[in-house]
């Protein structure tokens, strides 16, 4: 592998690491990025798939190159168009969540808490004995204290 590939090889690397690490934060805005880096991420690596440059791709012009192929070139013209609709398409459901929740955290689902604390209880293994969340302790006050009870999560 030559110089110019191995670095665009860390490119992609540093790029797919980037955008997953944004993909699991709790800001809309962040995650917007994080598809981004994600993107342009796999951008370059159908680049760098397509191999070395060669000659245009045109039939009857006399090259000592071999012809390159186009097919990893129109992958990524498609790629760029597919990835900024979707992006334009997240940054306004992000900017509508932030109009109407007046931030752009992602909140925790009360539901899937409360399932979880049952199947918790129910399953010494599952991490039984840890702490309790605050979260769950609300929801066992408003239904009465009927949150221990056998089957109340499933």
């Amino acid at each position: 592998m030559t110089g110019p590939a191995l670095v665009l090889v860390l490119a992609v690397a540093v790029l797919f690491a980037a955008g997953f690490n944004m993909l699991m934060e709790r800001s809309l805005i962040r995650i917007v990025i994080g598809f981004m880096l994600l993107g342009h991420g796999a951008n370059v690596l159908l680049l760098l798939a397509g191999g070395a440059a060669g000659s245009p791709p045109l039939l009857g012009g006399k090259s000592e190159r071999p012809m390159a192929d186009p097919l990893p070139q129109a992958m990524v013209l498609t790629a760029i168009v597919i990835t900024f609709g979707v992006t334009a398409f997240l940054l306004a459901l992000a900017f509508r969540s932030r109009i109407l929740l007046g931030e752009d955290e992602v909140r925790d689902d009360v539901e899937d808490r409360r399932i979880h604390a049952g199947r918790r209880r129910q399953e010494p293994w599952a991490g039984g004995d840890a702490e309790a969340d605050p979260v769950e302790e609300n929801t066992e006050q408003e239904s009465g204290g009927r949150g221990g009870e056998k089957g109340g999560g499933a």
